[in-house]
């Protein structure tokens, strides 16, 4: 328990003091050292838990159901006001009744209500802290890099506010601890709460009107997942008496269906997913280490957890079918949007919704098979997404542009972070890694449920393979004169960017060890059976890695020991050598452009076409579920 609350705690603690401390060489050891106690901390609580089963804590600190909702409240009369301020009087309301289920929930059982474990870990809880933990400690750290350049070289026009960026970080990664750790729903509630309003300032950090209109969009779509959680709360207790995970877990299919119905409902909105999806591909204005963190490898993550917590309820319920579905459409809605982006943190952000959208499609079906796959999915995706944000971001600074087409030449110019980028792209679609292990293992779940259902992995995935391949394809040309552009990057930022790209490759290595020691044991604690793998299966496995670390190997000195010649251009290269002798003798530019399939895949139509299906599905979901 006591590392638990360690890593609830010690951010927070370290928030308070960013918020207030002006000194920046000090902020950065503060940031430094608080980071390495976070990641040090969830590696000793893996340690500890390995073989252990799950661990309940009561953790009976006085006053402390009392401060949360003191917090709320304040919370909720900030958000409130924001309303009021902006004019924006859906947001108001929906926090106004919040606040009023909240408060009466208190009223009405507060004084009866005990629960007997307010924190637990298990494997699946372990996992989760190891991806915030270790994670969001190297984006912490790239941020002190990425921050000071974002003001002092490329946007000094914005106010430098890097006490009250660091300070929500922080506390982000506190209340992502408390989501993944708590036992007591009010208490999730509480932690999931707090995500909201940390995610909503973080968007709008550049206070542009942009970025002002994105971030009260992102928290009013988050303002119905909380509403739908406390309503959840109410109606758990009124039919079974407790709001504790575990035993809720424990009673299956004996719950009411439409309080969980509406757990997943918030799921869906945390993890933006169709008709709620347009609020994380408009929180991409934030500065990239905020995409990275909050938007595709951590609070995203808090909704897929909260499914799968359920995935037993759902299984062989058509309520359940119809959440998969929703998961279905958005992953293959999302994957064709993503062919039409030229704007690298657009692509990434549709491939997250995608993604997402595969592992609630996993927790909707609610086999043992799915929540396998669902769990590697949530793994795997979080390690290579927060790679390539974060190098996305290095190169928007360097080239001023995070265009696709911008990108050509990288690997002579910037050969390091192209191959740390292309080493994530891989990681999210190419074997032996593991989004693709991951989305065989969901294949096979799919086929085994209901054989109709593969068809959102087959042309989802042709999709994927689309959109990855053009940009890493476009990393690849070799053009412009060498430079260096890669000279005054930071160690800062060096670090978190070799630590996710080697967890890129570890992850995969280690996988069997991962499966074997943490996600089998879960999937048996609450089915009765799991999946092993196969020994031909890991030797093959290991072998095509083996392969694929060859190909980074291969490009360590490109930029020094390669000759880069001109393109042959028919016999009528000019200078410079991109360019060729046209008609009349004219000089032409030699230009090579990537199909983005505009006209075919409208991203409005698409995505219209999406949301109003997946309204109609939301809808037959309740209606099932209240029947």
């Amino acid at each position: 328990m006591n590392c638990i609350v360690f890593l609830i705690a010690i951010p927070c603690v370290a928030a308070f003091l960013l918020l207030f401390l002006r000194c920046r060489v000090l902020r950065g050891w503060i940031v430094f050292l608080t980071s390495f106690l976070v990641c040090c901390a969830s590696i000793f609580l893996l340690v500890t838990q390995f073989h252990r089963e799950i661990s309940y804590f009561d953790f009976v600190f006085p006053g402390i159901s009392s401060a949360m909702a003191v917090i709320k409240v304040a919370l909720a009369a900030y958000i409130f006001f924001i309303g009021i301020k902006h004019k924006k009087f859906v947001i108001s309301g929906l926090i106004a009744l919040q606040v009023i289920l909240f408060l009466s929930f208190e009223y009405t059982y507060g004084h009866a209500l005990v629960v007997e474990h307010n924190l637990f870990i298990d494997k699946f809880s372990v996992i989760m802290v190891m991806i915030v933990g270790i994670i969001g400690s190297l984006i912490a750290v790239f941020s002190l890099g990425y921050m000071r350049d974002f003001h002092e070289q490329y946007h000094k026009e914005i106010k430098d506010n890097r006490g009250f960026f660091f300070f929500l970080i922080f506390v982000f990664l506190s209340a992502m601890f408390g989501i993944v750790c708590s036992n007591n729903l009010l208490w999730m509630y509480f932690f999931w709460e707090i995500t909201t309003v940390c995610s909503f300032l973080l968007i709008r950090y550049k206070q542009t009107e942009e970025s002002v209109r994105n971030a009260l969009f992102a928290l009013k779509m988050n303002l119905f997942g909380g509403l739908a959680f406390i309503a959840a709360i109410w109606l758990l207790y009124q039919s079974t008496g407790t709001i504790e995970l575990d035993k809720l877990i424990l009673h299956g299919g004996g719950i009411a269906l439409l309080p969980v119905v509406l757990l997943g409902f918030a799921g869906l909105t945390k993890s933006a997913q169709m008709p709620f999806s347009s609020w994380l591909t408009g929180a991409m204005v934030a500065p990239t280490p905020v995409s990275a963190l909050l938007h595709s490898s951590t609070m995203v993550n808090a909704g897929v957890y909260l499914i799968l917590r359920f995935a037993g309820v759902f299984q062989v319920k058509l309520a359940g079918f119809m959440l998969g579905i929703i998961g279905g459409v958005t992953f293959l809605i999302a994957s064709f949007i993503a062919i039409t982006q030229s704007d690298a943190k657009k692509v990434l952000a549709y491939s997250t919704i995608a993604n997402l959208g595969l592992v609630v499609l996993c927790g909707g079906i609610g086999t043992y098979e799915a929540v396998w796959a669902g769990i590697l999915l949530i793994i795997f995706h979080a390690i290579a997404k927060g790679l390539l944000f974060l190098c996305v971001g290095i190169i928007e600074h360097k080239i001023h542009s995070r265009d696709i087409e911008d990108m050509s030449g990288l690997i002579i110019t910037m050969p390091k972070i192209s191959i740390m980028l292309q080493l994530g792209m891989a990681g999210m679609f190419l074997a032996p890694f593991g989004m693709l292990i991951s989305k065989w293992a969901v294949l096979k779940a799919l086929v085994d449920f209901n054989p109709v259902l593969a068809v959102f992995i087959i042309f989802g995935g042709t999709a994927t393979l689309f959109f990855w391949v053009k940009w890493m394809g476009r990393l690849l040309i070799v053009s412009g004169e060498p430079r260096d552009l890669e000279k005054n990057i930071s160690l800062s930022e060096w670090v978190p960017l070799t630590g996710l790209s080697l967890l890129t490759l570890g992850i995969c290595a280690l996988f069997p060890v991962v499966s074997s020691t943490m996600i089998e044991p879960y999937v048996k604690e609450i089915y009765g059976v799991s999946i092993a793998m196969s020994r031909g299966n890991i030797v093959i496995m290991s072998i095509m890695l083996g392969l694929v670390m060859l190909f980074p190997l291969s490009f360590i000195n490109y930029g020094k020991n390669v000759k880069v010649v001109d393109a042959y251009l028919g016999g009528g290269n000019a200078s410079p050598g991109t360019s060729f002798l046209g008609p009349a003798g004219k000089i032409t530019a030699m230009e090579t452009r990537n199909y983005y399939l505009v006209d075919y895949l409208n991203e409005k139509r698409l995505l219209e076409f999406g949301v109003v299906l997946c309204l109609v599905l939301i809808a037959c979901m309740f209606i099932v579920s209240y029947w």
